[in-house]
């Protein structure tokens, strides 16, 4: 397909990767790692090294949010964090409500220094509770218990505005009955957002070598369809409906850097593994740092970069990258948007007898603003995906 020329969005969100934990755990596959000593000078720099060189490239846009994930980010030092948002200020234009995100674990250790985080620039927290059962904790690796989940969860109630908390369902062993008392136990502790994620055992996992074994079962599809569906009732039951599969706010509570990602808007990814999307020169250019922590150090210390893949994406990416963002959420894919990003009318870039066909089915409903997801639609997200992109 032959490319269009796209124009810039006046924003930018910034990703900070810090992929040091304390422990990893049995389901993740994110880009972490253990190491007891970490030089947090050399790293505090080479992360600011890396800003500066993208600031470069992309110029003053004004950012709307800072996200620090990981791994651990709750284990750099409050300093480091600060001078990051100090850069990304001498650097950028941030907007008066700028949105700035931490994750941190609930551990006693970590939630002591929340209110350093505060003080460092952070406004928003989101703890990796993941449970509020003791022994799904220990099933899950975690190193907290549920009562001091709770404390950091009061904690950060009382140092941020806004706060958010992760759990996760349809676990080993886990009933109907057992999930909406936990998820009940949730909203009562939630302010505003929760994010509720279905466990999926991923490869490389050692909870994919467990389950290969037959020492872990997930719960059958019927029961997890059921867990899905009594999540969406419960939370919506207390003014924390979904507004993407797997998150739940109030009004004006959602999370701004997730919408950059499931809206299609540029994003640059800093760290080790970090992706990003930038528009320039008419093209959306898909970006990755080298994975590797020790690697990308040495490598940001010599060129001020550890950049491993730069290339400008195709139309037909772009198309897909957009359409599977944008379905995971309510609001569904904007169609003025889909023109903004790929200079093309959504319902002549997708498969339009497909379209007919899953809205038949109630999996979609489109208008002239967009398609979106019906409840059925989304349990079925990556096959109804496939099916419209496809011609």
């Amino acid at each position: 397909m032959a490319k269009n020329k796209i124009t810039p969005p006046k924003t930018v969100a910034i990703y900070i990767h810090w992929p040091f934990c304390l422990s990893l755990c049995p389901y993740c596959d994110f880009n972490s790692h253990v190491k007891e000593n970490v030089n947090h000078h050399d790293w505090k720099k080479a992360l600011i090294l890396e800003l500066e060189h993208y600031s470069k490239i992309i110029g003053a846009r004004k950012v709307t949010s800072i996200f620090f994930g990981g791994g651990t980010p709750s284990l750099m030092e409050a300093d480091t964090v600060a001078k990051i948002i100090e850069t990304i200020e001498k650097y950028f234009s941030l907007v008066k409500d700028v949105e700035i995100t931490l994750e941190a674990n609930p551990t006693s250790s970590e939630s002591k220094t929340l209110s350093s985080f505060s003080k460092a620039g952070i406004n928003r927290v989101s703890l990796g509770v993941q449970a509020l059962d003791d022994e799904s904790l220990i099933l899950l690796g975690r190193k907290h218990n549920t009562e001091e989940a709770k404390r950091a969860i009061k904690l950060a109630s009382d140092s941020f505005e806004r706060f958010s908390f992760d759990l996760i369902y349809a676990r080993p062993k886990q009933t109907k009955t057992m999930w909406e008392k936990e998820l009940k136990e949730a909203t009562r502790l939630a302010r505003g957002h929760l994010s509720v994620y279905q466990l999926i055992i991923e490869p490389g996992t050692p909870f994919y070598l467990s389950q290969a074994r037959g020492l872990i079962t997930l719960p059958n599809e019927s029961l997890s369809v059921a867990l899905f569906q009594m999540t969406q009732e419960i939370l919506e039951s207390v003014n924390l409906p979904s507004y993407e599969v797997s998150n739940h706010a109030a009004v004006g509570e959602y999370c701004k850097q997730n919408m950059t990602y499931w809206h299609y808007g540029d994003y640059i990814g800093i760290g080790p593994g970090a992706h990003g999307r930038i528009t320039l020169n008419g093209n959306i250019y898909a970006t990755r740092q080298h994975r590797a922590p020790e690697m990308w150090l040495k490598r940001t210390e010599m060129a001020g970069h550890a950049t491993q893949t730069f290339v400008p994406l195709d139309e037909e990416e772009i198309i897909n990258e957009i359409i599977l963002m944008g379905l995971r959420t309510k609001a569904g894919v904007d169609a003025s948007n889909f023109y903004l990003r790929t200079g093309r009318n959504l319902k002549e870039a997708v498969n339009v007898e497909a379209l007919n066909r899953l809205k038949e089915g109630n999996f979609l409903t489109s208008d002239q603003k967009g398609i979106r997801t019906t409840m059925a639609g989304l349990l079925r997200l990556n096959s109804v995906i496939k099916e419209l992109v496809s011609f």
